[in-house]
This record gives structure tokens, sequence and C-alpha cells, in this order.
């Protein structure tokens, strides 16, 4: 069982930048890959970005390429989302998750653990 916790959320003025956290209580953590997702309200849930086990292969949605930049650290069993050039559009609940199986990176039913979400807010 993977625990995944987010943290890092908050309300920022569009423009800015916010770093989100994911730490995962897990001891095999370099054995997952790991992605980020959000859901604003009254949509669905969707891949915003995604890193292998390694780090070495990252993956981006089209809308936040070039602004976000995903990144972990396997000594601390900690995923993060740093979010530049913040959008109205960006506001959402963020959620970080975890998978073993070779799926494609933007598919969410390949992620077998999620965490409860943080929120991010930016107002215009």
């Amino acid at each position: 069982q993977v625990q995944l916790v987010e943290s890092g959320g908050g309300l920022v003025q569009a423009g800015g930048s916010l770093r989100l956290s994911c730490v995962a209580s897990v001891r095999t953590f370099r054995s997952y890959a790991m992605g980020w997702f959000r859901q604003a309200p009254g949509k669905e849930r969707e891949f915003v970005a995604a890193i292998s086990w390694s780090g070495g292969s990252t993956y981006y949605a089209d809308s936040v390429k070039g602004r976000f930049t995903i990144s972990r650290d396997n000594a601390k069993n900690t995923v993060y989302l740093q979010m530049n050039s913040l959008k109205p559009e960006d506001t959402a609940v963020y959620y970080c998750a975890a998978r073993r199986r070779a799926v494609l990176p933007d598919s969410q039913s390949g992620y077998d653990y999620w965490g409860q979400g943080t929120q991010v807010t930016v107002s215009s």
C-alpha cells in the first residue's frame, strides 16, 4: 500500500508561482512512476505531468508545457510540481498519483494510488 500526501497549494495571483510536493510512504518509491493530475470545478480530472521512476523521462500536457516542471527526489520519497506563470485556468485541485505498470503516462486508469489533493487557486 502506498500513501501519498500532497502539499504546497494555495492562493496566488496570475503570473505567480507555486511548488507542489507529494510525499510517498513506501520504501520502494523508486519503483514507481509518478504523475500529477488536476480537477477544476465542474470538469473532469485531467493529466498535468508525469515522470519516470528514475526521473529521466518527463511528460506534460500541452496546456502546461513550458510553465510547469515535474521532478523527483528518490532519497526523500518526494515528487514535485513547480508551477510558474500561473493562469486563472490553472485553478483546480491537484492530485499526485503513483503507478508501477508500464502504461501511457497520461492514462489515469494506469495509476494505482492517489493522494487526497491540494487546492490551487489563481486569481486574475
